[in-house]
């Protein structure tokens, strides 16, 4: 193990010599260690990352103020959510700094660090996502898969699978309707409309009675993880949990 680290580090520093890589979020300094690309050690310490002692609210995961004990967090609530078909949403941590680069350039280059993969599966190990019992990626449609040439979604979710013993379903779930992209400023009314019944279940016998754990890069209103959490829940899933890289 001693040896690993020595290699690595030795690997790290030839490679920020021969290819030096900036970083993605502050733009100034450079990525020392491969497992932190696309940004630096500084700025992902500086990126909030939740540790689970958040007062949130317990179904969407929105951050409360005030502080409320271990035992009762179970009962915050901020009401926005309370139609969303989902159990509960988490979140590694807000969508700022390291884990902003990270989204923006997964969507054009198809790798998961090290250290987004061990922080996406140290919030899944917390309550209430810990519950799960199948990770399901939050699908593209084709179309849109064929132009980008990867779902980032199912990168993040074979990832997870790789780090945790939950089984990877990337194939029950479809995506039927090509919708529009989001835009800035849309409330949370239109993004609903623009998802409503835009998914569908392909193979509900291995989603009946499962525990799934939806997969997605941002949670912003939470509306389309709440129309595929109600596909799947039509199609017989138990409860349906959300895990996303950030929250915005």
């Amino acid at each position: 193990m001693w040896l690993g680290r020595q290699l690595d580090a030795l690997y790290d520093a030839t490679l920020a010599l021969v290819y030096p890589m900036r970083c993605a979020a502050c733009g100034a300094s450079s990525v020392e260690a491969r497992a932190d690309a696309p940004a630096c050690a500084a700025c992902w310490r500086a990126t909030t990352v939740f540790t689970g002692d958040e007062t949130c609210c317990w179904k969407c995961g929105a951050q409360s103020a005030g502080d409320v004990p271990p035992e009762k967090r179970m009962d915050v609530r901020c009401r926005r959510c309370d139609a969303a078909a989902f159990t509960a949403a988490r979140s590694v941590g807000k969508y700022e700094g390291a884990l902003r680069a990270a989204i923006l350039t997964l969507k054009h280059e198809p790798h998961v660090s090290a250290r987004l993969g061990r922080l996406l599966y140290d919030t899944q190990r917390r309550r209430p996502l810990d519950a799960a019992t199948r990770i399901v990626p939050v699908p593209l449609h084709a179309e849109r898969e064929r132009e980008r040439g990867f779902n980032q979604a199912t990168l993040l979710a074979r990832t997870l699978a790789s780090l945790s013993d939950l089984p990877l379903d990337e194939w029950s779930v479809a995506r039927t309707l090509h919708t529009a992209r989001h835009r800035a400023g849309m409330d949370a009314r239109a993004r609903r409309e623009t998802v409503e019944r835009a998914f569908r279940v392909e193979r509900p016998r291995l989603i009946e009675g499962e525990r799934i754990l939806l997969v997605d890069d941002v949670f912003t209103t939470g509306a389309t993880v709440s129309a595929c959490a109600q596909a799947l829940k039509d199609a017989g899933a138990s409860e349906v949990f959300v895990l996303t890289v950030a929250r915005a």
